[in-house]
């Protein structure tokens, strides 16, 4: 059985809210080590920057309404439109930015991550779709570079030594540099298009480790927007094959991060 990001990332986060206990009941048997930059949680605002990777995919919501004018287009069949789902191809991509973080309290602060996201996901149609003949109708290679800017309240737990995990969570907005979304032409000439804005939630989980000169913090988070980005196209007759059967493409993805503070 193959798992949702947003299904992974919320295991993910039940197994370290589950993982993060054994080391507190340790804690006492442990003892005190020496601990580095002790009062490096004391600063009411300091910055620092990050890089990672992340992998993307869509979550595609279909035409079900049997009713509409478009399924003329689709045959009926047990999906309700006579077409197998489209077939989604993710790969690994990268992400790089700076970090500012405000403290709210002991356990609580106000962290603003804008970077650049690059990612490229493969729409890959089935075969029997009405209206593609040529191969290269058949698969888009949707390119996105991001400018992403989130806004997230990070809740830590008590320091252990040199390390502390954490949960983060908050809202963000996504720029796409790669939209085509100001295009006039679409998918009949081969452009793929997406909105040039996008609205997300983001929820995530990590540890830091306090070195000797700086903190490291790598971290894990799942990105899910709840806007529909597809610019459908627009036929001069009948439906696209490419969009019509659409109703919302919402991207959502994981990204791993490496912070240094």
């Amino acid at each position: 059985m193959q798992l949702s990001p947003k299904k992974r990332i919320f295991l993910c986060l039940a197994l370290f809210l589950f993982g993060i206990q054994l080391p507190y009941a340790q804690y006492y048997k442990i003892g005190e080590r020496i601990k580095h930059l002790q009062n490096f949680d004391k600063k009411v605002l300091h910055y620092g920057y990050y890089f990672g990777f992340n992998n993307f995919g869509f979550d595609i919501k279909y035409e079900e309404n049997y009713s509409a004018p478009r399924t003329r287009y689709f045959p009926q069949n047990k999906r309700g439109l006579g077409l197998a789902d489209i077939e989604l191809v993710k790969n690994t991509g990268f992400n790089v930015g700076l970090i500012g973080d405000l403290r709210l309290g002991n356990y609580f602060n106000l962290r603003i991550e804008p970077g650049l996201y690059y990612t490229q996901r493969d729409l890959i149609y089935p075969n029997e779709t009405p209206g593609l003949t040529a191969d290269n109708d058949f698969i888009r290679e949707v390119k996105s570079t991001y400018i992403h800017i989130p806004l997230l309240i990070k809740f830590s737990a008590e320091r252990i030594n040199n390390w502390k995990p954490y949960l983060v969570g908050g809202v963000s907005t996504s720029f796409n540099l790669s939209s085509n979304s100001k295009n006039n032409d679409d998918n009949f000439n081969n452009v793929f298009r997406m909105e040039n804005q996008s609205f997300n939630y983001e929820v995530g989980f990590g540890i830091d480790f306090y070195l000797v000169y700086f903190k490291f913090s790598p971290s894990i988070r799942g990105i899910f927007s709840f806007q529909n980005e597809l610019i459908y196209d627009n036929p001069t007759n009948g439906l696209s094959p490419w969009t019509s059967n659409i109703t919302r493409l919402l991207s959502q993805g994981i990204a791993i991060n490496l912070t240094f503070e």
